[in-house]
């Protein structure tokens, strides 16, 4: 089963390379989607694909890379669509 989540994640996650560490593991999952930074700070993940996949990397969006200091991740569930096969960041 194929879903979309979209997660904003707050805390220390912009200046530490959060969207390229996230693009990385939504990569090796398979994922495709894209990360991006907020005017308020937070990053903005769209995960697309296999559930387990999409649960996975939402899971690991609560810890980050290692710079980052996660304090709070909202995710909601979105009517599934296809994106290109890639997981871009901006």
């Amino acid at each position: 089963m194929n879903i979309c989540k979209r997660c904003f994640v707050s805390g220390r996650v912009q200046g530490v390379a959060f969207r390229y560490y996230t693009q990385q593991q939504a990569k090796n999952l398979g994922i495709t989607g894209w990360a991006t930074n907020l005017a308020d700070g937070r990053v903005e993940v769209l995960a697309c694909g296999e559930l387990n996949a999409v649960n996975k990397l939402c899971s690991w969006l609560n810890q980050g890379p290692s710079l980052a200091n996660v304090v709070e991740v909202k995710c909601q569930t979105e009517t599934y669509f296809n994106i290109p096969n890639n997981f871009g960041i901006s």
